[in-house]
């Protein structure tokens, strides 16, 4: 405690804390006006922040809006670490991690107490940055490492829209589930290593067949229940899928949605299909099965501990070309996630966690990881996140870790969705999916009259987790970052391949090896897709290729600028423009479409803008809307078209490589001179 006390104080003396005249007046504003029985409307609050804000010099880095209290501080996970090793700041603990790994990574398997059949001999037997070897001879099974606290405390916490009753799950019955399931999975008599698709909302089901299906030693293939028949089709094929385990229907707003019959679309082999909350409605395809004529008997399932190295779950990931990557996680993935749950979401036992998300989305697996594997619970809803019911779902459920898409903060604040809820009980905030505005994110702060952060966390499939975010013991500014996540560092660098200085944009490259780092892909050449022409590092590291395009701020704070390569981010889901142009291009009165996303007001949410130069015919004034039906239809009805620019040239490189920086820069110019 000592030690953790003086790093405090050290921290407090730092010129962001004390010193700091802005920073004053916006606490001592929120002590006396927001924190009082009648606070201001959030328009002043709004207007408040930026007016001080506007006060600062640029060399004092943006205004925060929280800061930690010795409190927060001493029971935070990091301030054991910070005692166990003696550091003063918390630059010299992200330091420490990246160029001590081995001790940083036994570190982690220790506070998580990963429970190891085989004890590895080595940490890392090898760092060559593009071919690391982790827990050399290590032998584990990842699934019991999410059972280790008693079996009495609620593991998951369920509600829904309409649904006035919460739903406790303890850890010893769904562990009794998961075990179901993994019988289950062997009397299907799969060949060895077939994948087992979920495609299915996050629902307790969903979590015991998660793990069942690890469990049982295959992978799970991970499919968002958002993805059209055309798409699920394509996963399962580069999954190498043997089954599918999916719902029948379910009800989310206003919308029945009927999965099984996608399933039978898509062509999958067999299905095993939980029925709705009333029972079978419809007959099953021969060879099918329903949930409960699928689970097997209510006893142990006996452990087989694998190599660290073997295949847990194959998800997807949209690179530059038509097919999206194949990306496997291994027995390593889920410490990434686990390390970053603990380090910088906080999570600690007897949390409450929520994160509206989707098994076939990277957060799915990552919140049922980061929860269990700190025995913490997870807090599901099932329906839509964007109304009333859900904030008092958060609430009622003791959500004290609340996990966001900031497309969905928007939501709420204009819907005045979470008036009548109080969240005063959550004690941090994460975001994640696409880019924050500062807006929406000092308004999530105020639901909490500004005592809990808000972690910006940005990463990838590819990573596990982040690889920028924040942290409990650091100052949160709206929409910003703080530092690198531990045990992985990065540097961002512009176009002449220069490390960036403040004040500029720069492409991010990591600097590898790190536990979570993906080392291989399923359908594409893994060094050629992360390594090739990689600029070397400042100090002549190999780097690697991830392609997020960040601001560099004063003061070690961070802003995230969208992507630097043809990816974007839609609504929390990663596409490639190829995917599409391509649907896009099959339409009779496209010739030729160029898919960029843009942030228009230079921060927040990305927008999709198609450009489309049309065959010598009148193109009718429904094309936007035909145009989004074909998205919503072969690709992903999230997928929405911002506007519609038709023009005769598109630019290309000598080449012929369309030049969509070329485009986002000439729309987003257009736009400000209207």
């Amino acid at each position: 405690m000592g030690k953790t006390r003086l790093w405090h104080d050290a921290l407090s003396e730092a010129s962001l804390f004390d010193r700091d005249e802005q920073l004053t007046k916006w606490l001592t504003y929120v002590n006396d006006s927001v924190r009082q029985p009648n606070p201001p409307p959030f328009a002043d609050q709004w207007q408040r922040f930026q007016a001080i804000s506007a006060e600062r010099s640029v060399d004092q880095g943006p205004q925060p809006a929280w800061i930690p209290d010795p409190a927060g501080v001493a029971t935070s996970n990091l301030a054991r670490l910070f005692a166990e090793r003696g550091f003063s700041t918390f630059e010299e603990l992200h330091r420490w991690s990246v160029t001590q790994r081995r001790q940083f990574w036994g570190a982690v398997i220790e506070h998580l107490s990963i429970p190891l059949a085989t004890p590895p001999s080595e940490i890392l037997g090898s760092d060559e940055p593009t071919d690391p070897h982790w827990l050399t001879g290590a032998r584990l099974d990842i699934t019991a490492a999410c059972f280790t606290t008693e079996a009495e405390t609620p593991a998951i916490i369920s509600g829904g829209e309409g649904q006035s009753r919460l739903h406790t799950m303890t850890f010893g019955r769904l562990q009794i589930l998961v075990d179901r399931v993994a019988h289950g999975i062997k009397g299907l008599n799969l060949e060895p290593n077939a994948g087992v698709a979920l495609y299915m909302p996050m629902n307790p089901e969903c979590i015991a067949a998660y793990l069942g299906i690890i469990r049982a030693g295959h992978p799970v293939v991970s499919i968002a229940d958002s993805f059209a028949a055309e798409e699920v089709a394509r996963r399962l094929r580069l999954g190498a899928t043997g089954a599918i385990v999916t719902v029948e229907t379910y009800h989310r707003g206003a919308r029945e949605i009927d999965l099984y019959s996608k399933v039978k679309e898509a062509g999958a082999s067999m299905a095993i299909v939980i029925p709705g909350p009333d029972g079978p409605s419809i007959s099953l395809r021969p060879g099918d099965l329903w949930w409960t004529d699928f689970l097997g008997p209510q006893t142990p399932f006996p452990s087989h501990p694998q190599g660290p190295e073997a295949v847990t779950n194959i998800l997807f990931s949209s690179g530059t070309t038509g097919d999206p990557k194949a990306i496997p996680w291994t027995q390593l993935t889920p410490l990434k996630c686990a390390m970053d749950g603990h380090f910088h979401q906080d999570i600690h036992p007897g949390d409450v966690v929520a994160w509206p998300t989707n098994i076939g989305w990277m957060m799915g697996p990552w919140l049922i990881y980061a929860s269990l594997m700190n025995r913490a619970t997870i807090a599901l809803f099932e329906g839509l996140p964007s109304g009333p019911e859900f904030a008092r779902f958060i609430e009622n459920a003791g959500v004290t870790m609340l996990g966001v898409v900031p497309s969905l903060v928007r939501s709420w604040r204009e819907s005045g969705s979470c008036i009548d809820a109080d969240w005063t009980g959550i004690r941090a905030f994460s975001s994640t999916g696409e880019p924050s505005n500062r807006e929406d994110s000092l308004w999530l702060m105020s639901q909490t009259g500004y005592r809990a952060p808000v972690i910006e966390y940005c990463g990838g499939t590819e990573i596990g987790g982040g690889y920028i975010t924040g942290t409990v013991v650091q100052p949160c500014s709206p929409a910003t970052f703080t530092t690198p996540a531990l045990g992985l560092d990065f540097v961002a660098l512009s176009d002449d391949g220069r490390k960036v200085a403040e004040g500029d944009d720069g492409e991010i490259f990591l600097i590898p090896p790190s536990i979570g780092l993906s080392e291989r892909l399923l359908n594409r050449d893994h060094a050629k897709v992360y390594h090739e022409s990689c600029p070397p590092g400042p100090d002549g590291e190999i780097l690697r290729r991830h392609g997020d395009q960040l601001n560099r701020l004063p003061r070690g704070f961070w802003r995230a600028q969208g992507r630097a390569d043809d990816t974007m981010n839609l609504g929390g889901i990663k596409v490639s423009s190829r995917e599409l142009e391509r649907v896009i291009e099959n339409h009779p009165c496209v010739f030729e479409a160029a898919a960029i996303a843009v942030q228009p007001s230079g921060e927040g949410a990305e927008k999709l803008i198609i450009f489309v130069r049309p065959p010598m015919i009148k193109l009718p004034d429904t094309l936007q809307a035909q145009l989004q039906t074909e998205i919503s239809t072969h690709l992903n009805p999230l997928f929405r078209i911002e506007d519609l620019v038709v023009s005769d040239d598109l630019p290309r490189t000598a080449s012929g490589k369309l030049m969509r920086r070329v485009l986002r820069t000439e729309y987003l110019e257009r736009a400000r001179r209207a």
